[in-house]
């Protein structure tokens, strides 16, 4: 997962999801979420925990066939004081299924693409801690704490995990609307890192092709290029912080072709909420 190994991803689930369990309890269980409007806090916690258990079960059975996946839901504690252990219960589920042992193993990819499905499965529910966490920190009107607190390296691992769904396999199949969007006709996109050191993991170059989008990781002349933290792109993808207005993510720059990037955020976030 871009430069992440397996023990950091999972130490960084753990962390992230503590984090989200407090910024969720401290804000109410009736709290409104303002970057996922149609959610309350309640509704975030039991997404979060359901979809660590939910996922787990996958990889500790080892189910590959789509039409085994597991039906039944873990239930949410309907005390918001037992919302933290819940969590942390949850996720150290997930993490545990996710050995070494079970890296490799043959598990469900829904996205079809060259990852087992056990790193299919870390990487998305990394990026649902970190970007559910905001969300999570802006019912406490407080977003500023999170934006420094998304390392670099996990930022921008996520990022790349953003591009591979969107051009995966499956993404037509499960987002027709989107990928249908996202076609074009050559017209190019360049997301850089600021607080990288490497285009090898802080740059992305998307190509909006006839047959579909592409990505790859690198620099090249782009009719839009959008710089700024790692964790600001982050979040400006997952449509947390507008691009441009008095909202904006802090520091992010836009060079060339606006309309361009707008359009292409408009179409293109997978986070639930």
């Amino acid at each position: 997962m871009n430069e992440l190994n397996a023990e950091q991803v999972r130490q960084a689930i753990v962390e992230h999801t503590r984090r989200l369990a407090e910024s969720a309890v401290a804000a109410g269980p009736g709290a409104a979420l303002p970057t996922a409007p149609d959610w309350t806090v309640t509704q975030l916690v039991e997404h979060v925990g359901q979809t660590h258990h939910w996922v787990a079960e996958i990889i500790e059975r080892r189910i590959t066939d789509p039409g085994q996946l597991p039906s039944e839901m873990a239930v949410l504690p309907t005390d918001p004081r037992e919302w933290k252990t819940w969590l942390a219960h949850s996720a150290q589920r997930f993490v545990s299924a996710c050995s070494d042992d079970a890296l490799d193993a043959p598990v469900f990819n829904a996205a079809a693409d060259e990852r087992s499905g056990t790193w299919f499965w870390m990487s998305s529910l990394l990026n649902e801690a970190v970007v559910h966490g905001f969300d999570a920190a802006c019912a406490l009107d407080r977003p500023a704490d999170i934006d420094p607190a998304i390392d670099p390296a996990i930022a921008a691992a996520l990022i790349t995990n953003h591009f591979k769904m969107l051009t995966s396999p499956t993404w037509e199949l499960r987002r027709p609307a989107s990928a249908h969007a996202i076609r074009g006709t050559g017209q190019t996109l360049q997301w850089l890192a600021s607080d990288s050191d490497s285009d090898s993991t802080g740059a992305w170059f998307i190509e909006r092709r006839p047959d579909g989008a592409t990505y790859q990781l690198g620099t090249r002349p782009a009719d839009v290029t959008v710089t700024g933290s790692a964790g600001s792109l982050l979040l400006v993808l997952t449509r947390r912080l507008p691009l441009i207005g008095s909202a904006a993510a802090a520091g992010v720059k836009v060079e060339g072709d606006t309309g361009l990037a707008q359009h292409w955020l408009e179409h293109t976030a997978h986070v639930a909420g």
